[in-house]
């Protein structure tokens, strides 16, 4: 196919920010009909690429051409106008409106008077075709969790009527049920001769659902691949050079250190039913559950995050008591969320101002800030994160998703009074290589006496980093796994449960 058949087309895009050069002429098509997807890893250049397209950065050289025309996208709505819809791996949209004007908002498309009843049919359908039949229009978007809330989101693009749609990471939130329907409706757009750029660092679904893949690597596009001549493997060489090497999980025969924290019956009205589990020192734990499953409200009870929440809970033989974040904090248990922009980071202040910002205490003398103690304590994290000195002043907004959640959890470490490192979907949005620094960086919390316990939906996750899995089903736990347990078990406990809950630690 030649470039006079793309529908989209990237020529020798280039943009800087500063001294950094984001993206090197980068220049790829994509074809009405055609699912793409932009692969590489964090920093590559993809989120640049992306708000180029979509008009929220302007190109320092280069064009996009649409339809065989030069178009200036110099804005999120003059790129809408020009037939490109967004949806970005950060949500935008609004908890205190209903789903209806959520999927409504932004729509330059929208009438000044509107009509109820063919709008709410328009919208209804939208609904349904993300697999979300089961809310309602008027429902308040604040009611639903954060996956529903990336399936309204989605819905909203679709009904645009773009020409393109760029999907950032659109199924990084949700389960794979949800994901399922997400892939089906990229599907039909696809179908109905949209062009379609998907963003993922979920490999395994970008061989499944796409027909091309360009990589990015260092700001340059290195290749664009048909996905039948693509493996897994061939994939990732092509993202970071050379495969990753993948952590070893611990085995039964290893020795588990001291008790570090226990919870006992932990109930959440409506979420969580008599959960149990004791964390040692040494062990990486999982829970493993789709979204609503109740694992993320497990993490966010023992952080003290839901004043509802029941527990006899201990940390070092001490008891803690439950619904008072500063409590858990001061036993040394530290949280990081699933959704760094709202609970997380400070997205205008720099990665520097970010790691330290916990810990003042370390970093001042007699209240005043100190500056050798700052620039030693910043260093330390810096090199324990991998991440490069020379963005240490850059606002955390301007990195890459994966560098937002290194700086996330590193925040947590190289702390002596941190004893539980609690990690809620831990590599939402980090690709293969971010991943694994990741990994590394929580196996090196264990080393140093932390037990570390996180949720997550993602199988592959599951059998690389946890020593010890809990299933978790409809607020319950439903079996713990010691061993190495096959995905299809795994997925089984996940998606259907398995009777009783029972969950007993071993000696």
């Amino acid at each position: 196919m030649s470039p006079d058949d793309d529908l989209v087309r990237v020529d020798r895009l280039v943009k800087s920010f500063g001294n950094t050069r984001a993206v090197r002429g980068a220049s790829f098509g994509l074809a009405a009909g055609e699912i793409h997807a932009l692969c590489g890893h964090n920093g590559a250049g993809k989120s640049t690429v992306v708000k180029m397209l979509s008009g929220q950065v302007a190109p320092d050289d280069g064009a996009v051409l649409i339809g065989g025309e030069v178009v200036d996208l110099r804005s999120r709505q003059v790129a809408q106008r020009n037939g490109v819809a967004l949806v970005d791996q950060e949500l935008s949209v609004v908890t205190s409106l209903t789903v209806a004007e959520n999927l409504i908002l932004g729509d330059l498309r929208a009438r000044w008077i509107n009509r109820p009843r063919a709008t709410g049919r328009r919208l209804r359908v939208l609904l349904d075709s993300v697999g979300l039949a089961h809310v309602g229009l008027d429902q308040p978007l604040g009611d639903l969790g954060i996956g529903e809330r990336q399936l309204v989101e989605i819905a909203r693009a679709l009904g645009q009527d773009a020409r393109l749609v760029i999907l950032d990471e659109p199924t990084a939130t949700l389960s794979d049920v949800e994901s399922a329907y997400v892939y089906e409706a990229v599907r039909n757009v696809a179908a109905a001769g949209c062009a379609v750029l998907f963003v993922s660092h979920r490999l395994g679904e970008v061989l499944g659902l796409c027909d091309k893949v360009t990589v990015m690597r260092d700001g340059a596009v290195v290749a664009t691949t048909p996905v039948a001549e693509l493996t897994l493997d061939s994939l990732i060489v092509q993202m970071l050079g050379e495969a990753p090497q993948r952590l070893g999980r611990r085995t039964t025969g290893d020795v588990e250190g001291v008790e570090v924290l226990t919870v006992s019956g932990l109930s959440v009205p409506g979420r969580v039913r008599d959960f149990s589990l004791t964390l040692r020192a040494g062990r990486v734990y999982a829970l493993a559950g789709q979204l609503g499953s109740g694992a993320s409200d497990v993490l966010r009870a023992i952080a003290g995050l839901m004043p509802a929440a029941t527990a006899e809970l201990t940390v070092d033989g001490t008891a803690v008591g439950l619904g008072h974040p500063a409590g858990a904090i001061r036993a040394g248990i530290a949280f990081v969320s699933n959704d760094r922009k709202a609970d997380g980071l400070f997205l205008r202040r720099p990665v520097s101002w970010n790691l330290l910002a916990t810990r003042l205490s370390q970093v001042t003398r007699l209240g005043v800030l100190d500056p050798r103690r700052w620039s030693k304590a910043l260093a330390v994290l810096l090199d324990l994160c991998g991440l490069d000195p020379a963005r240490a002043g850059h606002a955390v907004g301007s990195l890459s998703g994966g560098n937002q959640q290194k700086v996330f959890v590193g925040r947590c470490l190289g702390r002596d009074d941190v004893r539980v490192l609690l990690l809620d979907d831990p590599t939402r949005g980090v690709d293969v290589g971010g991943r694994a620094a990741i990994h590394a960086l929580l196996r090196d919390a264990t080393d140093r006496g932390i037990a570390v316990l996180f949720s997550s939906t993602e199988l592959e996750e599951l059998r690389d980093l946890a020593d010890v899995v809990v299933t978790m089903h409809q607020g319950e736990a439903v079996r713990r796994h010691d061993g190495d347990p096959a995905d299809t078990v795994l997925l089984r406990e996940m998606t259907h449960g398995a009777g009783p809950a029972l969950v007993e630690e071993r000696p």
